[in-house]
């Protein structure tokens, strides 16, 4: 047993030796394990580096023998120096940009050879023959017959051929490769090659901006000569609506070069670009300049004819001054803004035409013709007319008219009465409505005041009251019963429209008063007078009716249009409902006093008869 135990005991403690030992291995391996980590951290970023290295060294190698090649391909310049001598032929485009790709590589790859002089002059000889081509191409596209301007055709625009502009843009890709001093400052030939294209996109804008100009200005001639002969056939407001249209294709054009000059032009930084649009844009903006001056010079020749050619110019100029303006802001922005001062002018002249109309609706009282009409024929006046067109014309050009309102001050337009244009204060814009509601009140205020001083100065109280119903009449009913524009009702206020009406009762009351007033003075009551004084009312009566019937066969009444055939019937009932049954208590009233043994002597009438003459008088 003793052996045993000592046998057991020492195998414990050499498995207590043997677990000191592993644990002593496990420790050294963690450690060694630790050891290879941090190794492999440590070699893994070397080992990375060396493979860059080594794929640098192998493209390095590669382009050291394509250099090798290339250069040895160029030993011989005879042949290329022949083809760039005599230019690019037709169908030769590609092999002539080879020969200066070689000789541009041969400079590079040979930068200390002193034959490198020699080679970039003859890199420069080509780069200004492609450059020739270039304006060549561009030359052929901007010249020919521009559209002839056709009546009643729209407005045409010449595109850029598309033949040459397949053969330009493969040109124009290669001019952007050329050496220039800011991408090869070593180069020998990039100053004379950057001076070339520099000339080149000169030209280019040159010959654009005057092919531009001669494709527009017949059509710009045409628009001016309508708008000055043919008065009498196309309406200003028409006439201004096509010098918007016009402007509008010259914005088209303007447009689309500048998108043409970015697609060719062979220099493509944005300094030079907008220096050679300025110079493309600038004989399209003269003509824009010459032709809206001519049409400045036409309007100021007789505002009064021309106002609405004014108003819808300013209009259509407008629209479009937002596209000018992007347009414009393409080229030096220090340029004189040609759209704001065109504006400028034609405000100005639409400024005096306010007041104007105005001064011109006061100076008709004194007219010969107006003053007959209210002596003689009852008419409606000219001016009364012209009022009805020119507020009608108003809401297709309100635009302007509230901006040039805007400008001129509320009542400004009132010269004559202490107010001075430019001196009152000037509203905001959200008073352009209102403004706009002031301007067409005085308007038709000062129309009906002139109207009402030419029927004061009659000396034919019947005919006035006539002229002055007929006139107002037809103010009312041409404004706001059945307005030539359906817009205008919304641009009168109440109070204007409580002006009209009242000013048309007042007129029917005129009407009335003075035409039919003796009629019925004829069939008053006299308690006073004796059965013979009913022959003598008879008889005055009957020459009355007779003085009013033939006043009313030469002086019309509501007699201008089919809109007044309403209004005449409704007169002729007033009319009969005012003398019909007075007249008939007036018969039964003499019949009743016995004024006559044979009463039918001096009743040449019934009241039916009377009533019957009255309605022909408005038939």
């Amino acid at each position: 047993m003793d052996d045993e135990s000592a046998e057991i005991e020492l195998l414990e403690q050499n498995l207590n030796k043997t677990h000191q030992i592993s644990r002593r291995m496990i420790t050294v391996l963690e450690s060694f394990d630790s050891r290879l980590a941090t190794l492999e951290k440590s070699i893994l970023p070397l080992y990375s580096s060396a493979q860059v290295l080594n794929k640098r060294n192998q493209n390095i190698d590669k382009t050291l023998q394509k250099i090798q090649e290339v250069a040895s391909n160029q030993e011989n310049l005879e042949e290329e120096e022949d083809l760039i001598l005599r230019g690019p032929q037709p169908g030769q485009l590609d092999a002539y940009k080879s020969a200066l790709e070689s000789l541009n590589a041969l400079i590079a790859f040979k930068s200390s050879d002193p034959n490198n002089n020699s080679i970039a002059r003859l890199v420069e000889t080509g780069s200004k023959k492609l450059t020739q081509l270039y304006t060549k191409l561009v030359a052929e596209g901007s010249s020919g017959s521009p559209p002839t301007p056709v009546p009643g055709v729209e407005y045409t625009i010449m595109p850029f051929p598309a033949a040459l502009l397949a053969t330009l843009r493969p040109l124009v890709s290669f001019l952007r490769t050329l050496p220039l001093p800011a991408t090869h400052p070593t180069h020998p030939a990039a100053p004379g090659i950057k001076a070339a294209l520099t000339e080149a996109q000169k030209g280019y804008a040159d010959m654009r901006g005057a092919w531009s100009k001669k494709c527009l200005e017949g059509q710009a001639k045409k628009v001016v000569d309508e708008a000055d002969e043919g008065f009498e056939t196309k309406e200003g407001v028409e006439a201004g609506k096509d010098f918007g249209k016009w402007v509008d294709v010259m914005l088209i054009v303007a447009e689309d070069e500048y998108s043409l000059l970015t697609d060719l032009a062979p220099l493509t930084s944005q300094q030079l670009i907008t220096t050679a649009y300025a110079t493309l844009l600038s004989p399209i903006i003269a003509l824009f300049t010459s032709t809206l001056n001519s049409l400045i010079i036409l309007i100021k020749r007789s505002l009064h004819k021309h106002t609405f050619l004014a108003l819808s110019t300013y209009e259509s100029l407008l629209k479009l001054q937002s596209r000018w303006e992007a347009l414009l802001a393409l080229r030096d922005t220090t340029s004189t803004n040609e759209i704001k001062d065109g504006l400028n002018s034609l405000r100005a002249v639409c400024l005096r035409s306010f007041p104007e109309f105005i001064a011109d609706i006061k100076l008709s009282v004194n007219t010969k013709s107006n003053v007959n009409a209210a002596e003689y024929t009852g008419a409606v006046t000219e001016f009364t007319l012209s009022t009805v067109v020119y507020l009608s014309k108003l809401p297709i050009v309100q635009g302007a008219v509230r901006s040039a309102l805007l400008s001129l001050g509320d009542r400004n337009w009132k010269m004559g009465e202490g107010v001075q244009v430019g001196k009152g204060q000037k509203s905001g814009e959200g008073d352009e409505r209102t403004i706009l509601e002031h301007y067409i009140h005085d308007v038709i205020n000062t129309t009906i005041g002139a109207l009402n001083a030419i029927a004061k100065m009659s000396r034919r109280p019947p005919v006035a009251g006539t002229f002055l119903l007929n006139n107002i009449y037809h103010l009312n009913a041409h404004i706001l019963q059945s307005p030539l524009d359906p817009l205008l009702p919304s641009l009168i206020a109440e109070p204007t429209q409580s002006l009209l009406a009242h000013n048309q009762r007042t007129a029917k009351a005129g009407y009335f008063d003075s035409n039919f007033g003796p009629l019925m003075q004829a069939l008053s009551d006299d308690p006073k007078e004796g059965r013979t004084a009913g022959k003598e009312r008879f008889t005055r009566f009957y020459d009355l009716l007779e003085e009013v019937l033939e006043r009313h066969r030469v002086v019309r009444v509501l007699d201008t249009d089919e809109l007044s055939e309403v209004g005449r019937e409704a007169l002729a009932e007033e009319v009969c409902k005012l003398v019909g049954p007075a007249f008939r208590r007036f018969v039964q009233r003499m019949k009743d006093r016995e004024f006559s043994k044979n009463p039918q002597k001096y009743i040449k009438m019934s009241p039916d008869e009377v009533e019957a003459q009255l309605k022909s008088i408005f038939s």
